[in-house]
């Protein structure tokens, strides 16, 4: 177990899954936002409201149009010229205007996170300011920032310039991570800034007792470690699950893990 290890302090929210995919971002402040389609790939749009769609009539056969609580699938079956669309919030009636245009093609697009009445961060609002270390370490930075990606409201999310999402692979792998505990260990979503890997990796505990989660009982090469709760409840209550944040650096938390310990007395003859 790596010695400099840190444990981060972090608050509790409530849940939000994220996409797998990398996101672009767009802060709706009462200007239409532009939303470009290529015919024939389906574009998600990711609000932290339930929605509703209106379409004019004039493209309804070309555009099929899908809402999922806050989440818009839109997919063009032809080309559509410029045609604006209303996101009406089913909730409070607020609405999000975005304009459209489907043009032929191949690129890949990326889903879509509108937050609303977001203000752009104080670095964007100082055009040729000279960029600073920030003063809060990149691991307490990336742990807040794929908290709240995952726990907070979309509108509460603030972005993070340089991170991206990178894959968790098989949740098989992490059975090692614990193994003092009879607990089940699954990744969620891993997050990339710089040289620093953050893993979010959901605990639950399937024994008929209480579990005090310590940091040094992980089997990993970890650079920090957070707990969402520092205790886990008996299995079968509200309890029994947590999310622990775990930091590597220069690799993935795969990569970072310490092969099982040998059973005792493994080494010794009989």
């Amino acid at each position: 177990m790596n010695k400099r290890l840190l444990i981060l302090a972090l608050a509790g929210t409530s849940v939000w899954c994220a996409s797998t995919e990398a996101l672009e971002i767009k802060h709706w402040d009462r200007l239409p936002l532009a939303v470009p389609l290529v015919v024939g790939q389906e574009r998600i749009l990711m609000l932290d409201e339930d929605v509703r769609v209106g379409v004019p009539n004039a493209i309804s056969a070309k555009l099929r149009v899908q809402s999922v609580g806050s989440t818009v699938y839109l997919l063009a079956s032809d080309t559509i010229p410029p045609t604006r669309l209303q996101l009406q919030s089913v909730k409070s009636g607020d609405m999000v205007l975005i304009d459209i245009e489907a043009v032929a093609g191949t690129a890949a697009l990326e889903p879509i996170k509108i937050v609303a009445d977001a203000k752009a961060p104080e670095a964007e609002a100082a055009p040729g300011a000279m960029s600073t270390v920030p003063a809060t370490p990149i691991p307490v930075v990336l742990t807040r920032y794929a908290a709240q990606t995952l726990y907070a409201p979309l509108r509460t999310v603030a972005p993070l310039p340089g991170v991206r999402r990178v894959p968790v692979g098989k949740s098989a792998a992490l059975s090692s991570l614990l193994p003092t505990e009879h607990v089940t260990v699954k990744a969620l979503a891993a997050w990339r800034l710089g040289d620093y890997w953050v893993t979010a990796v959901k605990l639950v505990n399937q024994g008929p007792g209480e579990v005090l989660l310590d940091p040094r009982h992980l089997q990993a090469t970890l650079f920090a470690a957070t707990f969402q709760h520092n205790s886990l409840g008996r299995s079968g209550t509200p309890e029994d699950t947590t999310v622990a944040y775990l930091v590597t650096r220069g690799g993935s938390l795969k990569q970072a893990l310490l092969p099982p310990p040998k059973p005792e007395g493994a080494d010794h003859e009989s």
